[in-house]
Parts: C-alpha cells; structure tokens; sequence
C-alpha cells in the first residue's frame, strides 16, 4: 500500500487560530454570494465562483492544491473518488465544478451544510433503499441533462492509507442515463516529507470539530487529485464496473507526483 501516513509537524497555535479565523469569514461570503449573487448568475458563473471560492479555502487553511490528469469537460459526466475528510469536496471543487451526491448528514453540518446545500449537493439517506434509489433516479435525469456529478462509492470516509468497497449502487444512474465515469484519487500529502498526511482525516471516532482542528495545526499539507481515463460500461453491470472503478482509483492512488 506504500509508505505509511505520517501526522505533519503542528505549527503555533496563534496561527491555527488566524487560519480559522480567516476560513470562517471566507465562509460567510461565500454564503452570501450564494444568497445575494447566485440568483443573478449563470450556471456557468456560478461554477466559477465556486472554483475560485474553493481554490480560495485551501489557501487560507494552509493546504496546497496539485492537480494531475485532465478533468473531462464537458458533461455528461459522473465522477467516482475516494473519501478521506470533510475537505474533500472543496477540494475536488477546486480542481473542476460538480455537484455532489453527498450523505444527509452534510446536511445538517454547520455552515458547511448550508454552502453544500447552495452549491446543488444531492443529499442522500444511505440507510433508505427508497431514498437511494429517488436519488439514483435524480442523478440520471441530471445527466441526461448535461450535468457533471460525483460520489464517494465508498459510503464513508477512510484514513487514506485502505481504500474501502466500492457500493455499486448509485453507478447505476450512469447506465441509466448511459453517461461515462471518470474515476478520481484524492489524497492528503505531507508536502515536506511526500508521505500521506493524517491530519484532515475524518474517520472513526473523529469529531468535525477535532479534524478541522488538527488540519489548521498542520505545517505544509498538499492535496493530490489525480484524474483518470474516462470509462463508459461497455455492458457491465454495476456491480462489475464498481470493481473495475476501484481498481483504477487504487492505481491512480499510486501515481507518481509530476
């Protein structure tokens, strides 16, 4: 699985705190673009005031963005990556605008849930095989539409090190709406040292609050997205094509940085 993650040197606390400070008010403008200037904006437009908002957060909690592969434009489109932190998503839109299928939970998360709300998120409740499949249903007629959407087949978060089984479920909406999958490898670096970072993870018995923490602590992290080869299903089923999309996230986990 390669070398083993590393928690990156701290630094002071004055300056996790003005890191926090600063993604706070970020988040606050960002809610009010998105009720003040949205309703006024292209779809266009918006994605790339969330682009630049994304790309913004990082900087100011210190992380670092590194980009390899090419993003496939336009859409349709479903993207399939792995699930590490809570950052995820805003890292994922720094490299390129989606919507997300992302679980209820994110929902009800403070300001986080509001921005993700704003931002077209579908929220799904994972233990509801009637809700899973309104918004399989959603998902394919976003497709057929046009749209660029992405999910964490995973279900969960995972520490980054062990890639978890891919559900299958949602990769139906794909076949439905015969939309191509580009899978994605997201993972949190030490930029020093090159080795996974621990920090953002949000697995376990982690709380928001105590991995938010530990990521504005953290000294020099780099988060790596890796884009693949486009896949359409060339006749699997879902189950199938799942296994072959988690093979190729496990390989693109593995690239070399550029």
């Amino acid at each position: 699985m390669g070398r083993l993650p590393i928690r990156p040197p701290e630094v002071s606390r004055l300056l996790a705190v003005w890191r926090l400070a600063r993604a706070s008010t970020h988040i606050v403008a960002g809610l009010l673009t998105i009720l003040l200037r949205f309703p006024r904006l292209s779809e266009e437009q918006r994605a790339i005031r969330v682009q630049a908002w994304s790309r913004e957060m990082l900087a100011r909690l210190g992380i670092r963005l590194e980009v390899q592969g090419e993003a496939a434009l336009p859409g349709p489109l479903l993207l399939v990556a792995n699930h590490i932190s809570w950052l995820d998503i805003t890292s994922l839109h720094a490299a390129r605008f989606c919507r997300f299928v992302s679980k209820a939970d994110v929902q009800a998360w403070p300001l986080i849930g509001a921005l993700a709300s704003g931002v077209g998120t579908l929220f799904i409740q994972r233990e509801s095989r009637r809700d899973a499949m309104r918004v399989v249903h959603h998902m394919a007629d976003s497709l057929r539409a046009g749209d660029v959407l992405a999910v964490f087949p995973e279900g969960t978060t995972s520490d980054g090190v062990d890639l978890l089984p891919f559900h299958a479920n949602l990769l139906q909406a794909a076949i439905a709406a015969g939309a191509p999958v580009q899978p994605v490898a997201l993972q949190f670096i030490d930029t020093r040292s090159g080795e996974r970072s621990l920090a953002p993870a949000y697995v376990g018995d982690d709380t928001l609050l105590g991995s938010v923490w530990r990521t504005v602590r953290a000294r020099g992290i780099t988060v790596r997205i890796v884009f693949g080869v486009v896949q359409d299903s060339q006749g699997r089923e879902r189950r199938a094509w799942a296994q072959a999309l988690r093979a190729a996230v496990m390989q693109l986990r593995e690239a070399p940085p550029v």
